[in-house]
Parts: structure tokens; sequence; C-alpha cells
């Protein structure tokens, strides 16, 4: 399951927050297998005095509403996968939200069961993604 962290501009509507974190779990969904079930994105803002990046990094012309896309995940996707998966994000988030993928900066941590508990206090490793039982 991936845990994402989505960092907008603090004059980004709710509208347009609902809509990016749509298309970052679409690509998830899509192009490395997640489920439709593991959506958890916590949308935080920034103002233009606490984020500072160039705006001309790598060649690319940033706005002044950069999206952060900060993706925390079990390990084992390949190259290809998360290439596919950041060229996904890119394409849903100019399609679905308007937003110029010139904006998008995607980082991804990886890690295993061991450092993830998902509910109930649980040592997630002893789940490996198995159905609570709450009822």
């Amino acid at each position: 399951m991936p845990f994402v962290r989505t960092h907008v501009h603090e004059n980004t509507s709710q509208m347009h927050r609902q809509q990016l974190v749509e298309g970052i779990h679409r690509a998830l969904v899509d192009s490395i297998g997640m489920p439709e079930s593991e959506l958890f994105n916590l949308v935080s803002a920034y103002s233009g005095e606490q984020f500072f990046y160039d705006r001309s990094f790598n060649g690319i012309a940033r706005s002044e509403q950069l999206v952060v896309v900060e993706i925390t995940l079990r390990r084992g996707r390949s190259d290809a996968m998360k290439r596919d998966l950041y060229a996904a994000i890119a394409h849903n988030l100019e399609r679905m939200a308007g937003l110029s993928a010139r904006d998008i900066f995607i980082f991804m941590h990886e890690n295993d069961y061991s450092d993830w508990s998902v509910g109930n206090g649980v040592f997630a490793m002893t789940l490996v993604q198995q159905a609570g039982n709450d009822g």
C-alpha cells in the first residue's frame, strides 16, 4: 500500500486538490497495480515564503504552482514500473487537473512490510496485506 503526500501551493482550490489526488491514485492503480482501496494521500499546502526551489533546475521552467508528490511504498518495483508511474502521474495531472507536467516534482521512498502498521496497532509483516476483520 502506498502512502502519498501531495504538497500544493496554498491558493490551490479544494476541487483542484481532489483532482490531483484522483490523478495520482489512478496512476498508481493503472501503472503499478495498486488496489483501488489503497487510497492514502495527505495533501498539505505551502506558501511561497515556505518553499524555495530553483525554477529552472535541469532546464525545466517551473511556475509558482509546483506540486510535490512524495510516495512511500513497499520496495520491489522495477525502474521501468517507476518510469511508467511517473509518466502516468504527469499525464493524469495534466489531463485531470490542468497542471503543467513542468510543475510536477515526484520522488519515492521504499521500505518493507516491517515498516508499516496500517490499523489496530498490528505489525503489517504479520498481515502481508490480508484484510482485517473489523465488524
